[in-house]
């Protein structure tokens, strides 16, 4: 059983534009992991996230999100925490919460309350970009997804995933009503998370590839 924590996800809408970027650049990061989030809004389920990881950029970001979608360390350990049973705390625009204190300002990882950065080398290229919230450098412990273009946040927030499918989900918990604090009038809950098998892809020479994500 994982221990309940509520889980604040920063949906940010602001409108921004898109930066020239290389070929080698708009093949998009590796995907080495795949999990899901499985969403209920009060007493309706209303789909299922999958989310790919770029652990091949980002090894130690990425396990510490792995083993909370999880709640079992790299080692098969259970954590006795994660995101199953948690909620979304506060739906909100330009600002993060927490899934530990549920007032915005804890978060925790499978390293501590907080985590270094690990580095910068990834964009945000655009809707459905996983990435660290923090306050100030070296202060990982929450994480947020974009819904759109975000590129003044490179350099300062740490990318490493991207929502694969299901960001109408994203969206429409985005759009639920909301009372006081950004806080859903119903409960949105992640009521089942868990990791998924990366599929190998093959090019059209019959060749398997590595999964990337799309730009």
């Amino acid at each position: 059983m994982f221990g309940r924590v509520s889980l604040a996800l920063v949906l940010i809408s602001i409108a921004a534009f898109f930066c020239a970027q290389s070929a080698d650049a708009a093949k998009g990061p590796k995907i080495t992991h795949k999990v899901y989030f499985d969403i209920r809004h009060g007493d309706k389920d209303i789909g299922r996230v999958v989310i790919g990881l770029y652990g091949g950029t980002v090894p130690k970001t990425v396990e510490n999100f792995r083993a909370l979608a999880t709640g079992v360390g790299k080692d098969g350990q259970e954590l006795g925490y994660g995101y199953k049973g948690s909620k979304f705390h506060r739906v909100i625009k330009n600002l993060c919460g927490d899934f530990t204190r549920g007032d915005g300002t804890g978060g925790k990882s499978i390293y501590g309350d907080r985590f270094k950065d690990e580095n910068f080398k990834l964009k945000h290229a655009g809707p459905g970009t996983l990435s660290m919230a923090n306050a100030g450098k070296d202060t990982n412990g929450r994480h947020f997804i974009c819904t759109v273009v975000t590129s003044w946040l490179d350099g300062k927030h740490v990318v490493f995933g991207k929502v694969l499918e299901g960001m109408d989900i994203v969206y429409a918990i985005e759009d639920v009503p909301k009372g006081g604090n950004d806080r859903p009038l119903e409960d949105v809950t992640i009521y089942d998370s868990g990791e998924l098998p990366v599929e190998p892809v093959v090019d059209e020479t019959g060749n398997e590839v590595p999964l990337r994500a799309e730009l």
